[in-house]
């Protein structure tokens, strides 16, 4: 992970188990600007019952990269340094074709008074660093179509749109359903 080397540079580091409050603020803060916060029912406890951290690397799904910045914005001078600018939350994948395992960023998201600094470019790359360190050979996330900042943003690294693919999903009660086997839940 990066550690900053000037006083300058942002830190990126992976996220402890201390840092789920801090977790969860973010994902609301995402879910805002989503327009999406009655979606958000993760907790704490679930989130610590979820989440990878360093110091016990083989429970739990997904991981968490943090971004620190070392000054704040100007608009929260008062703020003491390093604050958190923001975040990104991955699980591995695995590509058959490539036989080769990959990343799946679910979440990246840098606060909007942090924007416009390269933060989010530098969660990417050291997200690019991981996938490359684990033998992955792709790194995939999707976009919602209105937000176009984003799009631009992705297409402007090297990002490519896969068109001719279609999202899919099933939860809730469609889940449920299609879990029964003989008409029993499992």
């Amino acid at each position: 992970m990066s550690t900053s080397t000037r006083d300058s540079e942002p830190t990126v580091r992976f996220a402890t188990e201390e840092d789920v409050p801090l977790i969860l603020s973010l994902i609301h803060e995402l879910a805002a600007y989503e327009k999406a916060t009655s979606s958000v029912l993760a907790t704490e406890a679930s989130l610590l019952n979820t989440l990878s951290f360093p110091s016990n690397a083989s429970s739990g799904y997904a991981k968490t990269l943090l971004l620190f910045a070392p000054d704040p914005p100007s608009t929260a001078s008062h703020l003491s340094s390093p604050q958190c600018a923001g975040m990104a939350l991955y699980f591995n994948n695995y590509s058959t074709w490539r036989a080769a395992p990959g990343i799946y960023l679910e979440d990246l998201f840098v606060r909007p008074e942090y924007r416009g600094r390269g933060y989010g470019k530098k969660l990417l790359q050291e997200l690019a660093k991981e996938t490359k360190r684990i033998g992955g050979e792709r790194l995939e996330w999707s976009v919602l179509k209105w937000n176009e900042p984003s799009i631009k943003f992705y297409r402007g690294i090297g990002a490519q749109q896969m068109d001719e693919w279609v999202g899919m999903r099933v939860d809730d009660e469609a889940l449920l359903k299609m879990a029964e086997i003989n008409g029993r839940a499992i």
